[in-house]
């Protein structure tokens, strides 16, 4: 297979911009496409070439497959990356990019099909020898055999869509009278969320912990794990703080996980990088949960302890090479920390902002990286998902990680609209997180009124001094800017000036 020379990147944000940092790394041409909202957008100015895709709303530009492949047989992509979400997981965006000659930089359409069922992945599971939470699958329609099968595997259980993910259409039922109201809600946001309604139920584990598998598979039958993160800081099913490796791992459970990961892999034929996710209890046993078929938002913490590139060993597999590592090149180094820094307002039930950055500074030092998708006047749309940005950081221990994620969220700033900075950073204080004992319950059991403890008030001032100083700053240079428009000077000053604010504005 040819080496991939221009990759077009079906995607927007800030994954778009990693993905597009790690082409110009490998000399390889990126390619953005964007909707209207989109046209000034970062990952469009990052580029090497951009087109016009369509509409802002999701349904009109980035989910449009005709859109995507038509921009990129314009621009000559001989490759796409579709990121994650959008069309990341679409098993028939993925035949068709095949079936126009492009390569898909992801698993194979039929494993993506396969893996995207929930259904037909727990059959999957059941093959490869895997752990499974009791559940089963039933006829939507026939309320009186699905009540049966929720009293046989016991309450609380977990409704669930079939086809879906991201926390989209899940409910938990405490209660059988309750039952019939939540699985019509879970079907309805299912058939919104992935246009297909059904659902199954699966006994729901009070305080497990998330823990995902990173897997990375070739085309020629290779295959390793890297190891795990912990994604148990959740809010509504969806991921905020993430880190690798778990607090609570131990050697043995780890190699019980990685190839149960890998076993899957095998059954489904997989390739690319992927992840297995699983449910551990509080005894230490785990149940698999599903397959992302994508790489996955989180995957910064793995890269910063392993030191592998997933983005280019995605590229890697997608051109036919063998992996270029082995399971005995994985090792651990340090502990890395990522924090989702989302426009929205945690004090709200995490309820998303939109807005216009009016200040955006981002944290800097040993051991910080930020994968972010904006810069300072940026506009955060109310079309897309609100993570703006991802912070994170690496120590030699998970001690000093913590320390560095408290100084690096005091460092970061933003204005404009409400962010998850303060709760991050309020989260790192918490007893219970730094001691490591933490589960999918743990903001419903430590903020159950989502009353967090903001920053301390002179934390607070040093902010306000900040978003003053850049607001006069700002403000000053416009007055500046007003009165030179009716200076006469010189043509040499005038072309000095303009070559000097080339200079200073950087990319256009």
């Amino acid at each position: 297979m040819p080496k991939i020379k221009k990759i077009l990147i079906a995607n927007r944000g800030e994954i778009a911009v990693r993905i597009i940092r790690a082409c110009r790394d490998i000399g390889i041409i990126s390619v953005a496409v964007y909707s209207d909202t989109d046209a000034s957008a970062y990952h469009v100015r990052m580029a090497d070439e951009a087109y016009h895709i369509g509409a802002s709303p999701s349904s009109e530009s980035y989910l449009v497959h005709d859109n995507i492949l038509k921009a990129a047989k314009q621009s000559g992509a001989d490759a796409i990356h579709p990121g994650y979400g959008f069309l990341a997981e679409n098993a028939t965006f993925a035949q068709r990019c095949i079936d126009e000659n492009i390569i898909f930089i992801g698993p194979k359409p039929e494993t993506i099909s396969l893996l995207g069922d929930k259904l037909q992945a727990r059959q999957a599971a059941i093959k490869a020898n895997l752990p499974l939470v009791p559940g089963c699958e039933f006829d939507n329609e026939n309320m009186t055999d699905a009540l049966k099968k929720a009293g046989e595997i016991g309450y609380p259980i977990l409704i669930k869509a079939a086809a879906g993910g991201g926390g989209k259409g899940m409910r938990v039922v405490e209660k059988p009278e309750d039952f019939e109201e939540s699985l019509k809600r879970a079907s309805s946001e299912a058939v919104s969320a992935f246009g297909d309604g059904r659902v199954y139920i699966e006994k729901y584990l009070l305080r497990p912990r998330h823990i995902e598998i990173q897997i990375l598979t070739d085309q020629h039958g290779n295959g390793i794990h890297l190891n795990e993160r912990e994604c148990s800081i959740q809010r509504r099913h969806q991921k905020l703080i993430e880190e690798s490796p778990s607090p609570v791992m131990t050697g043995s459970l780890r190699k019980g996980m990685g190839d149960a990961a890998l076993s899957i892999a095998k059954q489904t034929d997989y390739v690319g990088a992927g992840t297995v996710e699983f449910m551990v209890d509080e005894d230490m046993s785990f149940y698999f949960l599903e397959v992302n078929t994508r790489l996955q938002v989180e995957h910064p913490v793995t890269e910063l302890v392993t030191g592998v590139d997933l983005v280019k060993e995605q590229i890697a597999v997608a051109e036919g090479a063998k992996l270029r590592i082995t399971q005995d090149d994985i090792a651990i180094n340090g502990h890395a920390i990522e924090c989702r820094i989302c426009a929205e307002d945690p004090q709200q039930n995490f309820m998303p902002c939109t807005g216009t950055l009016k200040n955006y500074r981002l944290p800097a030092g040993p051991g910080v990286r930020v994968d972010s998708g904006v810069v300072i006047y940026s506009e955060v749309p109310i079309y897309y998902d609100p993570m703006i940005a991802k912070m994170i950081v690496w120590g030699k221990d998970r001690s000093e990680a913590i320390e560095r994620c408290k100084r690096d969220l005091e460092e970061y700033r933003v204005s404009g609209l409400k962010t998850t900075i303060g709760f991050c950073r309020v989260v790192m204080d918490n007893k219970k997180f730094i001691s490591g004992d933490i589960s999918t319950a743990f903001i419903k059991e430590e903020y159950p009124e989502n009353n967090f403890v903001l920053l301390s008030d002179e934390l607070k001032e040093q902010a306000a001094l900040a978003v003053a100083v850049d607001t006069f700053i700002n403000e000053r240079k416009i007055r500046l800017d007003e009165e030179q428009k009716h200076t006469k000077e010189s043509g040499w000053k005038n072309y000095h000036r303009k070559q000097s604010v080339t200079r200073l504005g950087g990319e256009s």
